[in-house]
């Protein structure tokens, strides 16, 4: 008897950001695989005697292969099991979804998608700041700020990037961001355009930082911090500072 998957978005780490049909999900889980930034007390919903698995991803961090946790996902699904794979944030947005999808497709195994809160707009709750404004932030854009190398992705749209009239976020682009700082004030995005590093998200320590995309790139070009963080940059990431 095959098993059944259900994606669960756990949120930028708060527990009361969790949607109803994420606490049911985590409450009816016979095994949950984790990811790390997914952990603590969101947990204390599962079932006391599930199987806890973690499989969770950190730059920098030896972690767990993909196909690894694929075929983990699989292999207890096809046992029968009621399987829940916690993501952090929305499990949609960066989240090596498609990945985990693909390999439960493969082996005819029924799934179910959970969307959640993610974090560029947790962060922008915190801040008191909206993501869109009428006349002068119109579009909003999130990107990544690494390839499967950690590098800056080679094809990023320059001209989206560095438009001023746009809210731009980046997940996981603390390292990467001076070089692209630079290319940014290379293709006319003045350099004291506000912008906002975000750290520890939706969790007690959670820090908000403000600076321009200049100065905030001199800042992380001479600071090391493995605390996930977001970047936001653009008209509104100045406003309540």
């Amino acid at each position: 008897m095959t098993g059944f998957v259900s994606f669960v978005s756990s949120g930028p780490g708060d527990p009361d950001l969790l949607t109803v049909k994420a606490v049911d999900r985590l409450q009816k889980a016979e095994v949950i695989l984790f990811d790390d930034l997914s952990a603590g007390p969101i947990l204390e919903h599962a079932q006391p005697d599930a199987d806890l698995i973690g499989v969770g991803k950190r730059a920098g961090r030896a972690s767990p292969k993909q196909d690894h946790v694929s075929r983990v996902l699989v292999d207890h699904a096809e046992a029968g099991l009621r399987v829940v794979r916690l993501k952090s944030g929305d499990s949609g947005m960066f989240g090596r979804l498609e990945e985990e999808i693909t390999a439960l497709q493969a082996a005819g195994i029924p799934f179910e998608i959970i969307p959640g809160v993610t974090s560029a707009s947790a962060a922008a709750a915190t801040a008191g700041i909206p993501l869109t404004r009428r006349l002068s932030a119109r579009r909003v854009q999130f990107i990544t700020g690494a390839d499967v190398t950690g590098a800056l992705p080679p094809d990023v749209n320059m001209a989206a990037l560095a438009d001023p009239l746009a809210t731009t976020v980046i997940y996981m682009g603390k390292r990467t961001f001076p070089g692209l700082a630079a290319r940014l004030i290379e293709h006319g995005l003045p350099g004291d355009t506000p912008a906002m590093l975000a750290e520890a998200v939706s969790t007690p320590d959670e820090k908000l930082h403000r600076f321009t995309i200049a100065t905030l790139a001199e800042h992380l070009d001479s600071t090391s911090s493995s605390t996930p963080a977001l970047i936001f940059y653009g008209p509104l990431a100045e406003l309540n500072g």
